[in-house]
């Protein structure tokens, strides 16, 4: 049985419409102004003929099919995957290195400068985050060999 125009339109109706205006706008039928004042007369629809009118500027969208621009996204490829692991862990030890290193002169300045050396800080520093680098370089590098 075809909806007839006066026939009462349900919230599934209506949420079917928005979805097509929402498509419609981001294929740049309509701009944001047009698509919020459509979306609110969605809304304020009662009858199939009402949403109609809302849409009948606009081609028909199958929503079951969507565009190729809404597919999903394939996964890239492992190399560029270990690729990036492995320029991420690059940039962690390079940071871990740098920071150790900033800290070890300081100490080593005050050292200097006061002419007695103090108890060697930086190793709170550097131990800690030093560990768990470690700890991501051989398990991340044993789970990426997995995969």
């Amino acid at each position: 049985m075809a909806a007839a125009p006066e026939m009462r339109a349900s919230d599934g109706d209506r949420d079917r419409v928005a979805a097509a205006l929402r498509e419609h706008m981001a294929e740049g039928r309509l701009t944001v102004d047009e698509f919020n004042e459509r979306l609110e007369q969605v809304y304020q629809s009662r009858t199939y003929g009402e949403l109609a009118k809302i849409t009948s500027d606009l081609p028909d969208i199958d929503l079951n099919r969507m565009p190729a621009a809404a597919q999903p996204v394939s996964r890239p490829s492992l190399p560029a995957e270990r690729d990036k692991a492995r320029a991420g862990l690059r940039a962690a030890w390079t940071a871990w290195a740098g920071a150790s290193s900033v800290n070890w002169v300081i100490w080593l300045l005050v050292g200097l400068s006061s002419g007695h050396f103090v108890y060697p800080w930086p190793l709170w520093v550097m131990g800690p985050w030093g560990v768990v680098l470690l700890f991501g370089t051989i398990f991340g590098a044993a789970r990426r060999n997995d995969a």
